[in-house]
């Protein structure tokens, strides 16, 4: 498995989002007054969210630190969706995790999203990220005539495959993306400097902040 700073460093904030930073660090400071065991999420139902939980957890599973869950990313993500996301978007989020769930429903012979199980989700989040290059840049391609169809106005479908690779691949960006930005990971996982202190114009980040990227 790819080491874990090596991965967020290599990620940055490569997400396809834009977003101010004080928004950001807002959305993020609203997350720490929340607990997994009173969290009630604002956009996903609550069946959802446990769904959330268990596929951030899939995506970043506890280590040498700490789980996504445990930064409270799957928190992160639905205050995102609700707060940031326009109303397209918030559309295309709740129809791909349909699409996903319906998917994992099928498989496991379940009835109900608040059963499904991270035994049950992470073969289908394996699958869908499973693709060639070719297969991704065909999948980006409906996937931006389907939205392109949906701004205006038109009648527009994506097939199941692709909408499950829009899901699990923006689940998969917003999960890395909200880890990075969390509190612990800023001061403990990546280079921190409360205050900005001496510039050194010429050397690596090896010699600077042995090897890790800088926190936001």
């Amino acid at each position: 498995m790819m080491d874990r700073r090596k991965a967020l460093k290599n990620m940055g904030l490569a997400m396809g989002y834009t977003i101010a930073t004080p928004t950001l660090i807002s959305i993020m400071q609203s997350c720490k007054g929340e607990t997994v065991a009173t969290w009630t999420p604002e956009f996903l139902t609550p069946a959802e969210g446990g769904v959330l939980t268990k596929l951030v957890d899939v995506i970043l599973p506890k280590t040498e630190t700490p789980s996504a869950s445990e930064v409270q990313v799957d928190i992160f993500i639905d205050k995102f969706a609700n707060d940031v996301m326009k109303k397209e978007e918030q559309d295309f989020f709740r129809m791909a995790m349909g699409k996903f769930t319906d998917k994992a429903l099928m498989d496991s012979g379940k009835s109900d999203v608040e059963d499904l199980t991270v035994e049950d989700l992470e073969p289908v989040l394996a699958a869908a990220l499973k693709n060639t290059k070719e297969d991704e840049a065909e999948m980006f391609e409906s996937i931006t005539s389907y939205t392109e169809a949906v701004a205006e106005g038109k009648e527009a479908t994506l097939d199941d495959g692709t909408s499950r690779f829009a899901f699990a691949n923006n689940l998969r960006g917003l999960t890395i993306w909200g880890y990075k930005t969390s509190e612990y990971v800023g001061e403990e996982v990546l280079a921190y400097l409360p205050v900005p202190g001496e510039y050194i114009a010429c050397a690596d980040t090896q010699e600077l902040t042995e090897g890790k990227a800088w926190s936001l």
